[in-house]
């Protein structure tokens, strides 16, 4: 295959692992995490670091519970993810970025659906034929800035 195309169709399985990641979540499909993550991925979000996708699937199950305050099982909120950027850095590496804006549907005081809004950075690797998440980190932009991740720290050093 032409090597054009071939990372088109690279970008595409990309995109999409974000895509099925907001689905899986969302929906309270968090057994399903295997088909987003690698084995060995690293995940950084607002409810902390996780190591591994035992550790992934226990943290976002009980972040899941957190904000699932209807008890409805799924969908207490909604992910939205937007402007994905796509490196391809090997024939089986690459690295992106995508904004997530990040809606509340469950019932809460405030009436502002808007639950934050993001920036991930993300690296992906090609395992046994699938392309994975091998490390996430989301930056939060609103509605307060955290700049505590490693990545951040990292990023700041290189500016």
């Amino acid at each position: 295959m032409d090597n054009t195309i071939q990372a088109l169709f690279d970008r595409e399985e990309i995109r999409n692992l974000r895509t099925l990641y907001a689905h899986h979540l969302d929906s309270n499909n968090i057994a399903a995490l295997d088909q987003v993550f690698s084995a060995d991925a690293v995940v950084e979000v607002t409810v902390g670091k996780m190591e591994g996708l035992a550790a992934i699937r226990s943290g976002l199950n009980e972040a899941f519970k957190l904000f699932d305050r209807d008890h409805h099982g799924s969908y207490p909120f909604l992910h939205a993810i937007v402007n994905h950027w796509i490196k391809l850095t090997g024939p089986d590496t690459a690295e992106g970025r995508c904004y997530l804006i990040d809606f509340e549907t469950a019932s809460k005081p405030d009436p502002n659906p808007l639950l934050l809004l993001g920036l991930y950075a993300d690296e992906y690797r090609r395992i046994d034929g699938q392309w994975r998440i091998t490390r996430t980190c989301l930056e939060v932009v609103w509605p307060q800035r955290n700049d505590t991740s490693e990545r951040a720290a990292d990023q700041k050093k290189e500016a």
